[in-house]
């Protein structure tokens, strides 16, 4: 197996880090996954980049992920689905 060493600025690495952990990847593993599709592509393949989502979408995103202001668990997908559109 190789290694791959290539010097960049502290900012830009801190930047690609944090925008890859906010991707759900760490940054050897996004530029692998660059390199193969590259490959697979024969070229650069593909432009990753967040969409912005709706302010009531993005606040569930963080309720979700901060385990808060959730409701159920349900009997069954109805009952999910009437307590969703309950306001």
């Amino acid at each position: 197996m190789a290694t791959l060493q290539i010097r960049i600025d502290d900012t830009l690495k801190q930047q690609a880090d944090a925008l890859f952990f906010s991707l759900g990847l760490d940054t050897p593993t996004a530029v692998r996954i660059f390199l193969n599709a590259s490959i697979e592509n024969d070229g650069i393949p593909f432009s990753v980049q967040h969409r912005p989502l709706p302010d009531s979408l993005q606040e569930a995103v963080h309720h979700s992920r901060t385990r808060k202001n959730l409701i159920g668990p349900f009997d069954n997908a109805a009952d999910a689905v009437a307590s969703m559109l309950e306001d």
